[in-house]
């Protein structure tokens, strides 16, 4: 595996930190409300979200027979000026997104923490059901798909004998990290090649399910732990030759 690193120019093209939670007494969206003046500098666009449910029906020799329900407000979604900061305030968890360009780990957490003492504040839950860490990856690389285990550690592979030429790859993979509760959800796609290369897509989403008070002191600890999984599962990944496309 190549060594873990800082990539000056790493693919991230969205990181997301999602924070489900539980409480005892009912989370009222409109007790976001508030967020909103406090939040104005650095998160000036609000956007509402509604909770909406449609069902639908098939029956033989009968006509579709669909409903819609409106459950209200679900919650408000902060975007920063520059809409690479999404900071979603919503009655099931709080999540934030960063967009491409990714700036830091060392900046983004801070401001997680940040937002999440708002989120308890506003909304007082008791528990943070699953705390999750996802990373979305695009990789751009200067070969055909054939190729890709010159960069790839587990590249796609037609079975021997099989007469045809692999046009596409989708793979989900669900690990866990004994004896942590930690778990990860791994997929890897590629998109349709192109004549200047292949671009492969790695997504990955580490998580724990575990009830953590919303207000423990270990939050970012719990966090830490999340990104070392996420790390290691990028790098063991990739080969070096792809990690160096990306210093």
């Amino acid at each position: 595996m190549p060594e873990i690193r800082h990539l000056g120019n790493a693919p991230i093209t969205e990181a997301v930190i999602d924070f489900r939670v539980r409480a005892q007494k009912e989370i009222r969206a409109d007790g976001f409300a508030g967020l909103k003046d406090r939040l104005r500098g650095d998160y000036p666009v609000v956007e509402e979200q509604m909770w909406r449910e449609a069902a639908v029906q098939f029956g033989p020799g009968r006509a579709v027979l669909s409903r819609t329900q409106d459950f209200g407000l679900r919650g408000l979604f902060f975007r920063s000026g520059d809409k690479l900061n999404v900071a979603q305030f919503r009655v099931d968890g709080f999540t934030f997104n960063r967009l491409a360009p990714y700036s830091t780990w060392e900046a983004i957490r801070p401001e997680v923490m940040r937002l999440w003492d708002l989120y308890v504040d506003a909304a007082a839950p008791e528990y943070i059901a699953r705390l999750a860490l996802r990373y979305i990856n695009r990789l751009k690389l200067p070969i055909g798909i054939d190729g890709l285990g010159t960069y790839l550690t587990t590249p796609p592979r037609v079975p021997p004998g099989y007469p045809t030429q692999l046009r596409g790859f989708l793979s989900r993979l669900v690990v866990g990290r004994p004896p942590s509760s930690i778990a990860a959800n791994i997929i890897h796609a590629i998109e349709s090649p192109q004549a200047d290369g292949t671009t492969v897509i790695i997504d990955i989403d580490v998580y724990q399910e575990q009830d953590i008070e919303s207000r423990d002191a270990r939050i970012p600890e719990d966090l830490e732990a999340l990104r070392t999984v996420k790390n290691e599962i990028f790098f063991a990944t990739l080969t070096e030759n792809a990690v160096r496309l990306y210093e």
